[in-house]
């Protein structure tokens, strides 16, 4: 925050309360690993689409602001942090098709190099998750996403068009009523556009997961193109701020 004093000297504020949330990006990373580097089939424009485009832009800025913030620059079509260990659907934690199916892979990847990418990657992410669950400062768990401007292929909404923001709860990972009144914060600040809850999507892996510690909702925004990631990145910021201000401070 910027103080103003008088003869027009501004100063920043030597401290700034943070905002009492667990942030998670799960999906923002490029990298391929070593380990499947000669497999992996994948173009770098494959694997980008296949990411969360765009939430390194829109999310990342959040860590300044919230009291905890966990990332990782493994890519989605290698391995999903946001699904179970045991998901070997083809969209599940180690895929065979990107959400646009095409292939990953040449071939499969043997149990000894799955097991290796998910100690190296998946296992350390959800520690971290775990452990900063339990921390006293934080209020509530949020998983951030961006998601298609419209379905793609293997989406239950395959070739719909998608709402600016989707927020989730899986019908219980925190109060209904919160869900709400953020789903009000979001209207607020992009008031031209469509915010849904739970549809298209009703929350992943990690909000189901974590919320028996902790409540947690999951953020999607749309990549569509008319709104500039900035606005984005500006939007959910004063959106939370508002919604913080509400749910715990009234």
């Amino acid at each position: 925050m910027v103080l103003q004093i008088p003869g027009g000297m501004v100063l920043q504020e030597a401290h700034r309360v943070k905002l009492p949330f667990l942030v998670s990006v799960p999906h923002a990373g490029l990298s391929v690993p070593q380990e499947v580097q000669d497999i992996c089939i994948l173009t770098p424009e494959q694997i980008y689409d296949d990411s969360d485009v765009g939430a390194a832009e829109i999310f990342f800025e959040l860590e300044q602001s919230v009291e905890s913030f966990v990332t990782s620059d493994v890519a989605r079509a290698i391995v999903d942090l946001n699904r179970a260990t045991d998901d070997f659907r083809k969209d599940g934690v180690i895929k065979t098709h990107t959400c646009y199916d095409i292939p990953v892979y040449s071939e499969f990847p043997s149990k000894k190099i799955i097991e290796h990418i998910l100690t190296e990657y998946y296992h350390p992410y959800h520690q971290k998750l775990k452990k900063l669950t339990n921390s006293e400062n934080i209020k509530v768990g949020i998983d951030c996403h961006t998601m298609a401007a419209m379905g793609p292929p293997i989406s239950p909404d395959a070739g719909k068009n998608r709402p600016l923001v989707c927020l989730s709860n899986a019908h219980g990972t925190c109060p209904d009523e919160w869900l709400l009144e953020l789903s009000y914060c979001f209207q607020k600040v992009f008031p031209h556009e469509k915010v849904q809850i739970n549809k298209p999507f009703r929350g992943g892996y990690i909000i189901r997961t974590y919320s028996y510690e902790l409540p947690w909702l999951q953020i999607e925004l749309s990549r569509t193109e008319h709104i500039f990631n900035v606005q984005k990145r500006d939007g959910v910021l004063e959106a939370l701020n508002v919604w913080e201000n509400t749910i715990f401070k009234n």
